[in-house]
């Protein structure tokens, strides 16, 4: 690993959190992200949603972290998002049985990973299977879901029209179901994302697999926004008590 002060001068990195020469996240930084993930309800909730689990708020840092990797393809961030979302799966499953599991990235749309050279939500999706595999947890990655045509980029949208946007957006290949099926057939399946907003993603997600027989547990993200029904509020005193979370 290169000193700070010499991968600034070679690579020009610099925390995303304080801006501090070097490393594109600090050790400084890094220290602060919560090590504990709760249930994120957002307000209102989507009819049917299995329960959501964050590791964290939408907000500062970590916010700061999701822009960079997702935007400026600072995949160096991979890991710790990783870390985060991984911290989220194991909360969602701590309640159940051991057996396998399945995460499954939610898609992104085929122009937003040409723009970017990358599929930020399957690389974060990625590490958090092998953060919980070293945990001594058997997780695989699935990417079961396929976007239709002529889904809008959700930035700027209210709560309605992205469900409207979304709805019906999202299929299960056959294919890929029976292979899944062989290989894992009572494996605990998560819907995976980067961040959770209205839910409307990951209920379109979770609808699309359960149209095929597919049950799903959990909804597991790196971070949440602040929109929260009253009976999670305390879920979200919990995450914004977290050691870091901003």
């Amino acid at each position: 690993m290169l000193p700070d002060a010499l991968g600034d001068l070679l690579l020009g990195s610099r925390c995303v959190g304080c801006a501090r020469p070097g490393r594109v996240l600090c050790r400084t930084c890094a220290a602060t992200l919560p090590e504990t993930a709760v249930p994120a309800w957002p307000s209102p909730t989507p009819a049917g949603l299995v329960v959501p689990f964050a590791a964290a708020v939408y907000d500062g840092l970590v916010r700061a972290m999701v822009l960079a990797h997702k935007e400026r393809g600072v995949l160096d961030l991979a890991a710790p998002l990783g870390w985060l979302l991984g911290g989220a799966v194991a909360a969602a499953l701590a309640a159940r049985a051991a057996g396998p599991v399945v995460l499954v990235p939610v898609p992104s749309r085929p122009a937003s990973v040409r723009a970017r050279g990358h599929d930020p939500t399957q690389v974060i999706t990625v590490r958090a299977a092998a953060a919980l595999r070293a945990a001594g947890r058997p997780t695989t990655v699935a990417a079961l879901l396929r976007l239709r045509p002529g889904v809008r980029d959700q930035a700027g949208l209210d709560a309605g029209e992205r469900r409207a946007n979304l709805h019906g957006s999202m299929r299960c290949p056959s294919r890929s179901l029976a292979r899944l099926a062989s290989r894992l057939p009572r494996a605990h399946v998560v819907v995976c994302d980067d961040v959770l907003t209205t839910g409307a993603t990951a209920r379109e997600a979770q609808r699309a697999l359960e149209a095929v027989g597919l049950g799903v547990v959990a909804i597991a993200v790196a971070a949440a926004t602040r929109r929260r029904a009253h009976a999670a509020e305390s879920s979200e005193a919990r995450l914004s008590s977290q050691p870091g979370t901003v």
